[in-house]
């Protein structure tokens, strides 16, 4: 009889980096308070590294599932989607600046549809190091605005280091969108 592997540590991981969603957007709904600042950013830092164990520990505990890899980029495109949604809406991300969470979310959603069509073809695109880069990149300058003004009286410059690194993640982002793309271009072509 085959072991189950739905509540196995590694998929728990992940479903609590889908249930710190709400909570990052409750700590950022919260009228101007530094502590809920401060929450949503260690909410933010939990769920992050929470993306790393989950994918090593399934590994060395050979309980690799399904669920889990399909449950895996669903939970890092929430946590990064809503929070770029919710420092738009605290108006941290801003300006000029809120372009670079444009081309974040955008790629993330045609990055997705490109895997799904791909899926179907029974062809895997790997992630590639630099993708893996990009993603440490969105998470650490998100960690920063997420910090926002309660940040600014911590560290100065804190929200502008933030907002460069966005848009450094932005570009990798538009670099590693572009390299699934033309792993997959020859695919879509093809009809």
């Amino acid at each position: 009889m085959k072991k189950s592997t739905t509540f196995s540590l590694p998929n728990l991981l992940t479903f609590g980096r889908i249930l710190a969603v709400p909570a990052l957007v409750i700590c950022m709904l919260w009228p101007d308070s530094d502590t809920a600042r401060w929450t949503a950013l260690g909410i933010f830092a939990a769920a992050a590294i929470t993306d790393f164990f989950d994918g090593y520990l399934a590994r060395i505990l050979n309980v690799q599932s399904a669920l889990g890899r399909m449950l895996d980029p669903i939970a890092d495109k929430l946590l990064v989607t809503i929070s770029i949604l919710m420092l738009a809406a605290a108006d941290t991300l801003n300006g000029f600046h809120i372009w670079a969470g444009v081309i974040i979310v955008c790629r993330e959603i045609l990055v997705s549809g490109l895997r799904e069509f791909l899926a179907e073809l029974q062809v895997s695109v790997p992630v590639t190091r630099l993708a893996k880069w990009k993603t440490t990149a969105q998470l650490v300058a998100l960690g920063f605005l997420l910090a926002g003004p309660a940040g600014d009286k911590v560290l100065p410059f804190n929200t502008e280091i933030g907002l460069t690194l966005m848009w450094i993640s932005a570009l990798l982002t538009l670099y590693t969108g572009y390299d699934y793309f033309r792993a997959g271009i020859h695919y879509l072509l093809d009809d």
